[in-house]
């Protein structure tokens, strides 16, 4: 039996994602939430296998949910739904901990198949994403490779800069980091332009591969 926490800010919604798997063999939902915090508390309770929660839940709320599971209830699947078909945002759930996601305006049929597949730890993902995930792998062998563990180069990030990587890394636009640093947009995109550069990267997926690292240096 697969065990499913359905997680959508409206609770309609919410209740007809929950309508689909009534009548599918070994499926049950144990449980609706309409905010990451009610849903934490019920992870804690329901002894859910898969967590299905919305991307568009407030304050990058499925995101935060998805870091939280990964970190606290690893045996828990987080699966996003919702989003669009955006490599950058794709990428940043499986970053998080996300064991797969399903994009807008999909079949019900394909929602229930992506279910069973992070259930046996398998992911459904297109050719195009499949070419995205392997790019990022080879990113991130590339900067745990050497060259890019330099001390002196990451000290070149101003504090500022580096809150502005800290809110990239969360998933946040530039309008969203300007809103929450009470700074203009323009200057938010002069930070990420400085990011870039200073790390040497192309991407602001990139520029967050690299903050394991960073905090690791810190601590040192």
């Amino acid at each position: 039996m697969i065990r499913i926490l359905v997680v959508h800010p409206t609770r309609l919604v919410g209740s007809l994602y929950a309508s689909v798997f009534d009548d599918k063999p070994n499926m049950e939902v144990v449980g609706q939430s309409t905010t990451a915090e009610a849903a934490l508390d019920q992870v804690e309770t329901s002894n859910c296998d898969i967590v299905l929660a919305s991307a568009t839940l407030a304050d990058n709320g499925a995101l935060a949910l998805t870091k939280e599971i990964s970190q606290n209830h690893p045996d828990v699947k987080v699966l996003i739904v919702g989003l669009p078909e955006s490599k950058s945002a794709i990428l940043q759930y499986v970053m998080a901990g996300a064991s797969g996601y399903v994009l807008q305006d999909v079949t019900t049929d394909v929602l229930v198949k992506n279910v069973r597949a992070a259930q046996e730890d398998k992911a459904l993902v297109s050719p195009s994403m499949a070419a995205a995930f392997m790019d990022h792998i080879a990113e991130l062998a590339h900067i745990s490779a050497g060259p890019y563990l330099k001390p002196d180069t990451y000290s070149e990030l101003t504090p500022r800069e580096l809150e502005v990587l800290e809110l990239i890394s969360e998933g946040l636009s530039n309008q969203e980091i300007a809103d929450q640093l009470y700074i203009e947009v323009g200057t938010v995109k002069n930070h990420v332009h400085n990011i870039l550069k200073k790390l040497d990267v192309a991407s602001r997926e990139d520029a967050a591969a690299h903050l394991p690292f960073i905090r690791q240096d810190g601590d040192e």
